[in-house]
């Protein structure tokens, strides 16, 4: 599909310009150079998902719907990347990337809440649906926007001024400071940090503890595929959905490693015991943040000694080291991440219906998710009907989602 025509936008009132684009490489130029000022997360930079759109999303016929709002001067104030995906016989406006994004959501000009009130921005919105929908190829039935969360960087999120329902999963951040050892001090009791040590020593008689940090792109290659490996082992011993069997997910996560177009923002490590590497992680710096997107290790004898932990612990004090502020786990509660968080993100979902098999359709799935927000909070009730779902899995000899949907890659 061709680029629409940018040249001829559309005037919105208070002299926005609106602009639709169907080609990545038409607002490269634009994107890129407002990102370095605007509020958003890595997972809204241009390059990870030209990346994202190369590997997977091309391949699934997936149409990118980039949507900018400038002033009349051409200033940008709100990207916003959407795509439109065909499942089954309905087409869906989402977010572009969104299976691969933890976090999903527009970005914003600093001064973006002092110029759009919340009547304005959902008149905004009304304007840019009924903008993409001028173009009948790119006609959608509904409207589904997942994990945004509620702030984006210093602002809250516009879309939370619509009607939105709130994901299962939440997210979790550290504030890191800029002493690695007072860190650890706060975030682990005395019997915590003996217990660390004990094993930590366990772990180095079996060789020397090396943080290896690769930048031979062979060698990247090489830890991206043990991280690759030892996911995937993960996730077959706790039954959970393998995304790297899903087309395009391997080769994606390995092309990032050594993309120049993400030079210095993907960080893969591991934690060598003498020549054994035993734990691999896959980051992301992105202006003050380092976000922790895959981490593995060895489910060997050494396991014993928590490796993984040791390797996590080197990860802070890398990013530390880097004068990051923020340690974002991204999607997921599991206790660990809120053993070293004092930041809790959550996620909101619009839902929208645009036709009238898109309205049941949404019916339903807000149906479903209250029910899943209801059992969520009643652990209770969670833990049976995930184990029930497991076993029906198991019995099935395929792999299970947790009975709330979403969950943590980390």
């Amino acid at each position: 599909m061709d680029a629409i025509d940018t040249a001829a936008p559309s005037r919105l009132s208070s002299g926005i310009v609106l602009q639709v684009a169907t080609e990545l490489e038409a607002v490269e130029r634009m994107w890129t150079a407002f990102e370095e000022h605007a509020d958003c997360t890595v997972f809204q930079s241009f390059n990870w998902l030209f990346e994202w759109h190369k590997h997977i999303g091309a391949k699934t016929n997936i149409v990118p719907v980039i949507v900018s709002a400038s002033t009349s001067r051409g200033d940008p104030l709100i990207i916003l990347p959407l795509s439109i995906k065909k499942q089954g016989r309905l087409r869906r406006l989402t977010w572009l990337g969104d299976d691969l994004c933890d976090y999903n959501g527009p970005l914003l000009a600093r001064d973006f809440a002092s110029r759009a009130s919340e009547q304005q921005f959902a008149s905004l919105w009304q304007r840019i649906l009924q903008s993409i929908r001028s173009d009948r190829r790119l006609n959608f039935d509904l409207v589904v926007l997942q994990r945004m969360p509620e702030w984006i960087g210093a602002q809250r999120n516009p879309f939370l001024t619509i009607p939105v329902l709130p994901n299962t999963f939440g997210a979790h951040v550290a504030t890191l400071g800029t002493n690695w050892e007072e860190f650890y001090r706060v975030k682990r009791s005395s019997s915590d940090r003996k217990t660390d040590r004990r094993k930590f020593r366990n772990l180095a008689k079996h060789g020397e503890l090396q943080f290896i940090e690769p930048s031979e792109p062979g060698d990247i290659t090489r830890t991206m595929e043990l991280l690759i490996r030892q996911k995937r082992e993960s996730y077959a011993r706790i039954q959970a959905d393998d995304i790297f069997i899903r087309p395009g997910y391997r080769e994606f996560f390995k092309a990032i490693s050594v993309s120049p177009r993400l030079t210095g923002i993907v960080h893969v490590s591991r934690l060598d015991v003498g020549e054994k590497p035993v734990a691999t992680g896959l980051g992301l710096c992105f202006k003050s943040c380092y976000y922790l997107v895959l981490s593995s290790y060895e489910n060997n004898q050494l396991a014993l000694h928590s490796p993984g932990r040791a390797h996590l612990c080197d990860i802070f004090r890398s990013a530390i080291g880097r004068k990051y502020k923020k340690f974002d786990f991204t999607i997921g509660d599991e206790p660990y991440k809120r053993e070293w968080s004092d930041i809790e993100v959550r996620l909101f979902d619009l839902l929208e219906g645009a036709t009238v098999s898109g309205r049941l359709t949404v019916a339903g799935k807000a149906a479903v998710r209250r029910a899943n927000v209801f059992i969520c909070d009643r652990p209770s009730l969670r833990q049976p009907l995930s184990r029930l779902r497991r076993q029906l899995a198991a019995f099935r000899k395929r792999p299970a989602f947790d009975f709330a949907g979403g969950g943590s890659r980390s």
